[in-house]
């Protein structure tokens, strides 16, 4: 029996789209590139060879174009898991549910997702400009945690193993770690790329370690962080959205991966704020490889 969604659950605008998005299904490459900027969507699109469709609604700023014989859709996401769980979503209802019925699809369309964002560096060797790609990531914001099939997909053995490291205090809600896919990974991050965890945090500065006027929960939080180590791998960096990406695209059926330039050293103190004249070459490597 085909499941069917009420207009409470399903939210199509009068136009046929969805509704934070504001995009139709047949607006909808296969190939997405998700980035956090609005404004960062025209930077992406300025290399397609043509386009097909623009579309802006708040922070949701999506063109489906056309690169090197490639269908591509670059959708902005904003700031945050929260608004992830947004796009994810809506993207895979566009995929997955006939709009006209409100029923699933009997076929699943998978979707291949790639965001390209910018993060904190927490390893000597993640200095400013280099390009991070996350195998697995840590999420602080716990929004997989709503989700009942959350085990399935996450690594429960090292989160674990990060919770003893750093005796988590549980007011803060449980770390959840999202896995991306293996063969994108491979297929985007190549040998140019540095491979590690990433810890996805639910704001920008206590939950990352900064200390401003208010002191944070564990001053000693980035040491252990820093000095975290799993089959191999560190963490790292710092940014906010890869957990949930690679979470939702698993439990939804489909293949993600976040790679990021590393635009402040915790490590080393520094900071790029000019970093937006350099991306373009992390756009153009995803672009040529997704």
């Amino acid at each position: 029996m085909k499941k069917n969604f009420p207009e409470s659950e399903l939210i199509i605008n009068a136009d046929g789209s969805c509704f934070h998005l504001h995009l139709k299904p047949e607006q909808l490459a296969d190939k997405v590139v998700l980035v956090g900027d609005p404004a960062r969507v025209d930077t992406v699109a300025a290399h397609f060879d043509s386009k097909e469709c623009e579309v802006s609604s708040r922070e949701f700023h999506t063109i489906t174009g056309m690169y090197k014989g490639k269908r591509i859709t670059v959708q902005s996401h904003g700031i945050g898991c929260d608004n992830i769980d947004i796009v994810a979503n809506e993207l895979d209802t566009l995929a997955n549910i006939d709009y006209n019925t409100r029923e699933e699809k009997a076929e699943h369309r998978t979707l291949t997702m790639v965001r390209i964002g910018t993060c904190g560096g927490l390893q000597p060797n993640t200095p400013t400009g280099c390009f991070v790609a996350s195998v697995k990531s840590i999420g602080f914001d716990g929004l997989l945690n709503y989700y009942a099939d959350r085990n399935k997909v996450c690594d429960l053995k090292l989160e674990e193993a990060f919770k003893q490291h750093m005796n988590w205090n549980p007011i803060k809600g449980a770390p959840y770690v999202s896995v991306a896919d293996a063969e994108l990974i491979d297929r985007i991050a190549k040998d140019d790329m540095v491979r590690g965890y990433t810890i996805s945090c639910g704001g920008f500065y206590g939950p990352q370690g900064r200390v401003l006027r208010a002191n944070i929960e564990d001053p000693k939080q980035n040491e252990k962080i820093e000095s975290f180590e799993y089959d191999g791998l560190k963490i790292c960096n710092f940014e906010m959205e890869s957990s949930a990406l690679a979470g939702m695209a698993s439990l939804l059926g489909h293949r993600a991966m976040t790679c990021c330039m590393v635009i402040a050293n915790r490590y080393a103190q520094k900071m790029n704020t000019e970093y937006k004249n350099s991306i373009d070459t992390l756009i153009e490597k995803v672009l040529d490889r997704i």
